[in-house]
């Protein structure tokens, strides 16, 4: 991305050409660091595998397959893959508080 300087015609005043490229300097700067914070936004999927259910709930991949075999979690089934849906996790995690 390119930032070009502002320039006062007519004005003849070098501080306002200075303060034009103090004003765009700053606003390059406030883009550029805003840019950099939505680039690190991550979009996290709906749908988790086993082994990522296992990572989420801190428990082994066994663990949860034994626990998809319980039918203690709900699944998602397209041929022979398997996902868990994350809200599916919330409520398990939910229910199984004391």
């Amino acid at each position: 991305m390119r930032f070009h300087s502002l320039a006062i015609e007519g004005s003849g005043d070098p501080g306002m050409s200075g303060f034009a490229k103090v004003l765009a300097g700053e606003v390059a700067s406030l883009l550029k660091s805003e840019l950099a914070r939505m680039a690190t936004t991550d979009v996290q999927p709906v749908l988790l595998d086993v082994k990522q259910a296992a990572i989420y709930l801190g428990r082994s991949e066994q663990s949860v397959q034994h626990l998809i075999f319980e039918r203690d979690l709900p699944v998602v089934r397209k041929g022979r893959r398997v996902h868990l849906h994350r809200s599916d996790l919330d409520a398990w995690i939910e229910k199984n508080k004391y």
